[in-house]
């Protein structure tokens, strides 16, 4: 299993995945999830993958050569001279079923599914930046301001803080830490997601990008961040006041005394209580 999560701001995008891949309690080992496609100048752009390996990773080795039709009748489209991100994620979208051509039968009759999901974000010269999500076949969504971030993998114990911290005008730094905080929760959750981490800050309109950090468990603010982000946890929850069963109009108490909650409660009959 793997969790990864792209967000797309105004000011810029973050990636971050962890490198954990296992087949069963001890088979356990390291892959890099993250591979970063740029030009300087250009584009600049990052595919993040999750699901089964040898699948992810025959895509990403395809997607330097796989070639679509241009609609136009010109010259045919590959990642290196797209000339928008659409275009570019309809060249992966068309590597997937290039893999799938190739191996999904074999890997049916084997009993493996065909499972992979990517995040493939990025900007190219001339046009904004954009974050897709692409699926088994090949098909793909689009973030937008409402829906601003997209995780796979292990997704449900790093998606709260995504869910309370980040909207289309979070700083790009302040996004970053939510996302190493949405990690240290997985991290901390399932141990199936594991360090090393790859993480990736990009600025908006540079078309290349000085943040890229492998954040593994020497890196002293990763390690700042999970006891910090603990601790500031327990304070919080030790602040708030324990449940109130019964209080006056002073208080707020637990203690529901509705007609719905007396429904709930099935009293037995006389005998019943006497035995």
């Amino acid at each position: 299993m793997t969790y990864c999560v792209a967000i797309k701001l105004k000011a810029g995008l973050v990636f971050l995945s962890d490198s954990r891949t296992n087949a069963g309690l001890d088979q356990i080992s390291t892959f890099r999830k993250m591979i970063i496609y740029e030009r300087p100048g250009d584009r600049f752009m990052v595919l993040l993958s999750a699901g089964n390996l040898s699948i992810s990773q025959s895509v990403r080795e395809i997607l330097q050569v796989e070639q679509i039709k241009d609609a136009d009748g010109g010259e045919p489209i590959n990642i290196w001279n797209a000339k928008s991100m659409f275009d570019a994620a309809r060249v992966l979208g068309s590597a997937v079923r290039h893999v799938h051509q190739r191996d999904g039968a074999a890997l049916k009759a084997g009993g493996v599914d065909f499972n992979v999901s990517m995040l493939f974000g990025g900007q190219i010269r001339g046009e904004a930046m954009r974050l897709f999500q692409v699926y088994s076949p090949g098909n793909f969504i689009e973030a937008t301001a409402e829906t601003p971030y997209f995780q796979i993998g292990e997704s449900k114990y790093g998606k709260p803080v995504l869910d309370r911290v980040i909207h289309a005008d979070t700083p790009l730094q302040e996004a970053a830490k939510c996302a190493l905080v949405s990690m240290d929760s997985t991290l901390k959750s399932n141990l199936s997601v594991g360090l090393p981490l790859d993480m990736v800050v990009y600025e908006a309109d540079r078309l290349e990008s000085d943040r890229i950090v492998h954040i593994d468990e020497h890196n002293s603010y990763f390690q700042m961040l999970r006891s910090t982000w603990g601790q500031k946890l327990r304070e919080v929850f030790d602040s708030i006041e324990d449940p109130v069963w019964n209080g006056d109009a002073s208080t707020a108490p637990l203690m529901s005394r509705s007609a719905r909650a007396r429904t709930l409660r099935k009293i037995g009959s006389p005998e019943e209580k006497l035995l």
